[in-house]
């Protein structure tokens, strides 16, 4: 099990979300009066329910036994039972881990996971235009943002951006897994959109960051047996999981997937898991949480989607200063798709001309990062880019 770093404990105090929380309060404080309980299973704590004050009190999920129930509800508390049949837990007050979503890999397959049970059930539901389904969904995905937000509250995020389609034993994805793994050794915290390619080679470098190099040559080696997650997700997963079972106390990091592209599975080496079912949702809250820059490597369509969601509000200033945005690969960013001259037409005269950089390498990415995160932000800068 991956260990909690210390930005994660914090959280409104009027939230509880485990047990552990639930009882220290109720020993500390005698009064759950005005808090919000999620997710907790309360079963074998009837007594206690019954021996405090639960007025204004809201519990989200939370099993319970009938006459507790019914106790908290004359005492004024909202009581929101949990919901039977679903693969997910709509009012959840934890991120996901990987452990938890690739439960049953190792029996029954992928198929048989919460991550595959949430994703039919996604396919179902989309498109009935049934409300229930569809608040499901909302607060469920509320929910995970919550978490997010607490989990991220002292830390400082620095997202990398790339496609899903670079394989396992390229020297893209080693590179990418370097690219986590300096970033993370830094002190930052490294988000990717925590699916395959680029994404899991970066959550890798991150949980690779605690370990001597060695650790990092060997587990690329035994991951290249699988190189994508097609034909096979089954293999693909229980690679990365053979992976963590060799070297179990990986460096944390976190990874913001959707079900909306359910084919495409979540990596496990993100410790901590954001999975959505709104793309948009998912999307603008990955970007806005990497306040420390985003690096963005080659992708396709949804790595250009993302460079200019990232570049909509630093040119606004909609939330604050820009961040700084680098982009790997010039061939690529220039030539294949040409997004660099478009960012920095945009840039030019703007606050956000000094904080955008087109690096050939990713060697490159982790110092002009750092080098634009240090410039100050005035519109009279140069940008800092090898070239023009």
């Amino acid at each position: 099990m991956q260990t909690m770093p210390a930005h994660a404990a914090h959280h409104d105090d009027h939230e509880i979300e485990t047990i552990e929380e639930f009882d220290a309060t109720v020993s500390a404080r005698g009064t759950l009066a005005g808090f919000r309980v999620q997710a907790v299973d309360l079963t074998d704590r009837t007594r206690e329910l019954f021996a405090t004050d639960t007025a204004e009190a809201v519990f989200l999920g939370c099993p319970m036994r009938p006459e507790a129930a019914a106790k908290i509800r004359t005492d004024g508390a909202l009581v929101f039972p949990p919901v039977p049949g679903l693969p997910f837990d709509p009012y959840r007050g934890l991120l996901y881990s990987p452990d938890e979503l690739f439960a049953s890999l190792s029996d029954g397959g992928y198929e048989a996971t919460p991550d595959a049970r949430a994703y039919a059930w996604f396919q179902r539901t989309k498109a009935d235009r049934d409300v229930y389904a569809s608040m499901l969904r909302a607060v469920h995905d509320d929910s995970v943002s919550d978490a997010l937000d607490e989990f991220l509250s002292k830390a400082r995020v620095v997202g990398v951006m790339g496609g899903h389609a670079m394989a396992r034993g390229t020297e893209e994805y080693e590179g990418a897994a370097r690219l986590g793994r300096t970033l993370a050794r830094s002190g930052l915290t490294v988000a990717t959109g925590g699916g395959p390619g680029a994404m899991e080679a970066a959550n890798l470098g991150a949980y690779a960051a605690p370990y001597g190099d060695e650790m990092l040559t060997e587990a690329l080696r035994l991951l290249a047996k699988a190189p994508k997650f097609t034909p096979s997700i089954t293999d693909w997963a229980s690679t990365a999981f053979e992976v963590r079972t060799r070297w179990p106390r990986g460096g944390a990091s976190v990874g913001i997937p959707t079900w909306f592209y359910g084919h495409e599975p979540p990596n496990p080496f993100a410790s901590h898991i954001a999975k959505y079912f709104a793309n948009a949702t998912r999307e603008d809250g990955l970007l806005a949480r990497c306040g420390a820059g985003v690096v963005f490597l080659p992708g396709a369509a949804g790595t250009v989607q993302e460079i200019f969601d990232n570049a909509t509000p630093n040119y606004y200033e909609s939330r604050g200063e820009p961040t700084p945005m680098v982009l790997v690969d010039r061939a690529h960013w220039t030539e294949r798709l040409p997004t660099w001259p478009l960012l920095r037409s945009l840039a030019r005269g703007r606050s956000m001309e000094a904080r955008i950089a087109l690096v050939d390498r990713i060697e490159e990415a982790p110092e002009a990062l750092a080098r634009l995160g240090d410039r100050p932000n005035t519109s009279g800068d140069r940008p800092n880019t090898s070239s023009d």
